[in-house]
């Protein structure tokens, strides 16, 4: 047990709330949280991470540096690092977060909005400008090839 509960103490502090306890309105920390009960409000961890157990109930908002779903949750989750649906997961609601993992088996209904971090969209919007500068001409030559495939569909009549 102490080997274990030493393994813990390197890991930053993760609050519980079990399985019969039912919560209200917002919930916020500045640790990690295993919520395998029922939430109903909002969740708001942004530099923590957030596990719904098996038996977790949430019908809420949630935003988290990761989450990981193993329970059922009716709401937005927005993650800066990453979401993990699970096999048991049921997911009703939009998902934003820069890695995804989905597992076989898990239920999600909703959109996925995949973003990197701030220094890269910078970096995408340069060379978009001087792309968008110069004009594009090998897109006017490419219908011009389907124009022999007219007369050998002619040829056959």
């Amino acid at each position: 047990m102490d080997s274990h509960r030493s393994n813990e103490q390197n890991r930053t502090d993760v609050a519980h709330i079990g399985k019969s306890v039912m919560m209200k309105g917002e919930v916020s920390g500045s640790e990690d949280l295993y919520l395998d009960g029922e939430v109903e409000g909002s969740i708001e961890l942004r530099d923590y991470n957030l596990t719904v157990g098996p038996n977790g109930r949430v019908r809420a908002n949630i935003n988290a540096k990761q989450v990981i779903i193993h329970g059922r949750v009716d709401g937005n989750v927005t993650a800066s690092d990453r979401v993990e649906l699970r096999k048991s997961a049921v997911l009703s609601g939009d998902i934003a977060t820069q890695r995804i993992v989905i597992e076989d088996g898990a239920y999600f209904k909703g959109g996925i909005d995949i973003s990197k971090n701030q220094p890269a969209r910078r970096e995408q919007q340069s060379p978009a400008q001087s792309s968008s500068s110069t004009p594009v001409t090998p897109v006017t030559t490419a219908p011009s090839s389907p124009v022999p495939a007219a007369p050998l569909s002619s040829t056959r009549g």
